[in-house]
């Protein structure tokens, strides 16, 4: 029984996209390379393809009016000449038969004409061939979406004549041309590419040139630019079916990567990117011979027969364990076969990369973010894998999406960790939870570790405010004010890990109120209409105690303030406006005679009582020095601050250098340091 088929109904079914605008193109040279490989041409094959652009005319009225080198003139089409074995009666015939199995041993569909009618307007074709009496015939003839083969013309061969094809794609789709290369150079380069596969099989490919104008690009020279070696071979058998790994070494190049060839019928089909499937597998892989990139080409009979018709993807099936995994071959099992062939290939090479590595990964870790050492172990190898020239910010990237990942896993199986499995006994549920429970205590190692090193960030980030600068002047107060606690600020509008209280004393984060370089009036805590500004003033006092029996009152608290000075300052004297100490206590005074509140605003009973602590936070210059002597404070035993209680003011008071401060947080967390490996100066 014969069926029509309807040519415009195939092209609409016929998937093309934009992107693939050379398709038709590589349709045509793989065409004319098979026809080469059925002739019996004794001269050698050789295949020209000539690049047609529109006319210069309009491009030159253009140029006119604009400055620079003219514009390249617009792609309309491609003409291909072969002297394969040409369009004979078989070869037509075929050619008028949608879905032929005329090729079919070459994994050939029958449908590649279809594609020159996606992104062309129509394609004429002149070929000379030899009947099947032995004589030469020409045969011209055109193919359009709207009427197919027409104008079909049947004649003699011209005198002298000998075989040869010409097939003009013409019309060249705007969609698809502005999506395509515009330079020769690009198109053979792509053209080579796609036809790889037929240079480094045995026997090679026949000449083929790009021609534009006067430019001419031999591909047997951008091979000769593209390759750095010749290429090995590799024979693996999956479930019965076999597969041909032809290895390569590229010359390394600035836009290229490592990358698997899924070929069939002699022709690339799809390019899948290696990064990150091979362990150590990153950038160009140094060699005495030359740097390269790997790409490793697979052909199979079994690919051949499961290509789809536009050869743009293949049919073959993930295949998960069920009843069909046993005997039918996936094709994640393909490609984890290849992969492994790959690192197989390359092992020599990848050592050193490996480790190269590794050692950035741990480097990083050590010194940038200790918060992911806790979870590396539960990385796969596999994934930590990166390019040793890898920055900062991606590997910081990489490495949170792990964290992230983790996270995301540890919270679903948390839930799954409330109840116990039908099967499951309490032993064995008591294993799942001690793994769980491990997981939780590594994730939260790792928010330790960011936690101390931000401490030891903060800490290398004061000890350069408070060193000299390149222009001999030392950092303003306000810049060193914003690193312990943000200016203008009231713990209301900071969270707790937005200041570093713990630089002055770990005891600070604990505060039921605090503000930072605020008008006193303007704090809750104060009840004074004063509009002097302390640097930090804190309240420590319970709001709601529990468990406070009727009558009694609120448990004492204490206020704090903090006055920061200028690394270096040396103008201290007497006086409220000059002498820091005497600023704090003038803080402290009139805090206590505005009627200090809580913070939400409450009365305290007793307030002009409640302790207070002044810290001072200054380099001690001979002027400051002279101050903290004319106040009875006493200095400490490294010389390095002074300290000392005001009976009169009811305040204890603490000079503190910027060198002591710095030098006794260090101290302070010296022990978090040591564990993670991070100096401690």
């Amino acid at each position: 029984m014969s069926m029509n088929t309807y040519l415009k109904g195939r092209l609409r079914n016929t998937a093309l996209l934009r992107s693939q605008g050379l398709m038709p193109l590589y349709e045509a040279v793989v065409n004319a390379i098979q026809a080469i490989a059925d002739s019996d041409n004794a001269e050698g094959g050789d295949i020209r393809i000539e690049v047609l652009r529109s006319p210069q005319q309009q491009l030159l009225e253009d140029a006119r009016q604009r400055r620079g080198a003219p514009p390249q003139e617009p792609i309309v089409g491609f003409r291909i000449i072969d002297n394969g074995v040409g369009f004979d009666e078989r070869n037509m015939s075929s050619f008028e038969t949608l879905d032929s199995d005329y090729k079919a041993a070459l994994g050939c569909r029958g449908v590649g004409r279809l594609l020159w009618l996606k992104a062309f307007e129509a394609v004429k074709v002149l070929s000379i061939f030899r009947s099947s009496d032995g004589s030469l015939r020409q045969r011209s003839f055109a193919f359009t979406p709207a009427h197919g083969v027409t104008a079909q013309v049947m004649a003699d061969a011209p005198p002298n004549a000998r075989p040869k094809t010409t097939i003009e794609l013409c019309g060249f789709d705007k969609p698809y041309r502005e999506a395509s290369p515009k330079t020769a150079a690009t198109i053979a380069q792509n053209v080579f590419e796609h036809c790889l596969w037929y240079f480094v099989r045995e026997g090679g490919a026949p000449v083929i040139s790009v021609v534009d104008g006067d430019e001419v690009i031999d591909l047997h020279e951008v091979y000769a630019a593209y390759m750095l070696s010749s290429s090995t071979k590799e024979r693996i058998k999956l479930k019965g079916q076999e597969f041909e790994l032809t290895h390569l070494r590229l010359k390394a190049g600035a836009d290229r990567q490592h990358f698997l060839a899924w070929c069939a019928a002699g022709r690339v089909v799809e390019k899948e990117p290696l990064g990150g499937r091979i362990s150590g597998l990153h950038g160009r892989i140094k060699d005495p011979d030359g740097d390269f990139h790997y790409a490793c080409y697979i052909t199979s009979a079994y690919l051949d027969g499961h290509v789809r018709p536009e050869r743009i993807g293949f049919d073959i099936e993930a295949i998960s364990d069920d009843l069909f995994s046993a005997s039918e071959l996936g094709i994640d099992e393909i490609r984890d076969a290849v992969v492994a062939c790959a690192g197989q290939h390359l092992r020599d090479h990848l050592e050193t990369n490996a480790k190269a590595s590794r050692d950035r990964v741990e480097r990083f870790v050590s010194e940038r973010a200790p918060r992911y050492r806790p979870i590396l172990n539960r990385i796969e190898p596999t994934r930590l894998s990166v390019d040793p020239d890898i920055s900062d910010r991606d590997l910081d990237l990489l490495l949170h999406r792990h964290l992230a990942d983790i996270e995301g896993s540890l919270l679903a199986e948390g839930h799954e960790m409330m109840n116990l499995g039908d099967a499951e006994s309490p032993a064995q549920y008591q294993v799942r939870l001690q793994r769980y429970l491990e997981k939780v205590d590594d994730i939260k190692k790792s928010d330790l570790a960011n936690y101390v090193f931000h401490r030891k960030i903060i800490l290398d980030i004061l000890e350069k405010a408070i060193s000299v600068g390149a222009n001999g002047r030392y950092a303003r107060e306000d810049l060193i004010h914003d690193l312990i606690m943000p200016m203008r600020k009231t713990s209301d509008e900071v969270f707790s890990d937005g200041s570093n209280l713990w630089l002055i004393d770990e005891r600070l984060a604990f505060h039921n109120f605090l503000a930072s370089d605020r008008p006193l009036s303007s704090m809750p805590i104060t009840g004074s209409i004063d509009a002097k500004e302390p640097d930090l003033c804190a309240l420590n006092v319970f709001d709601q105690p529990l468990l406070v029996n009727e009558g009694q009152k609120l448990p004492l608290g204490s206020i704090v303030v903090v006055e920061i000075k200028r690394p270096m300052r040396n103008d201290a004297r007497a006086g409220e406006d000059r002498d820091p100490i005497e600023q704090a206590l003038g803080y402290l005074e009139r805090i206590r005679e505005g009627g200090v509140k809580t913070a939400r605003g409450r009365p305290i009973p007793g307030s002009d009582t409640i302790p207070g602590f002044c810290y001072v936070i200054a380099d001690l210059t001979s002027t400051v020095r002279h101050r903290c002597k004319v106040l009875g404070l006493r200095e400490t035993s490294d010389k390095q601050g002074y300290f000392g209680f005001n009976d009169n003011f009811r305040v204890y008071i603490e000079v503190i250098s910027f060198d002591r401060l710095l030098n006794a947080a260090r101290e302070r967390n010296r022990a978090f340091f040591d564990r993670l490996g991070l100096p401690t100066s």
